[in-house]
């Protein structure tokens, strides 16, 4: 199993600047993919950027230019680095991890870090 710890959620005020952090343990050599997620009150959870085991990102569209992650394989660690945020920001930060154990696909999934955005 992978076991996935974030933080480094807070308040901000809009403009200003986060730095996500996800580390992870357990069978960390079997991870592929991480990647980050936020759900705000009363939405659908949602992708926002990930992170391949070859360094290749993908972002959606509405935190490119943004937004940037990355990752630390020596730490084990990914990051989400936001800039310029938005008040439409606001939700709570999910890290995901994507691990193959016996053949089988795997998503495991941190506890949440909740950002705040104020206008």
């Amino acid at each position: 199993q992978v076991q996935l710890v974030e933080s480094g959620g807070g308040l901000v005020q809009a403009g200003g600047s986060l730095r996500l952090s996800c580390a992870a343990s357990g069978r960390t050599f079997s991870i592929t993919t991480m990647g980050w997620y936020r759900q705000a009150p009363g939405k659908q959870r949602e992708s926002v950027a990930s992170i391949s085991s070859d360094d290749s990102t993908n972002y959606v569209d509405f935190v490119k230019g943004r937004f940037t992650i990355s990752r630390d394989n020596a730490r084990n660690t990914v990051y989400l680095q936001m800039n310029s945020l938005k008040p439409e920001d606001t939700a709570v930060y999910y890290c995901n991890a994507r691990y193959m154990q016996n053949l089988l696909w795997y998503d495991s999934w941190g506890q949440g870090t909740q950002v705040t955005v104020s206008s």
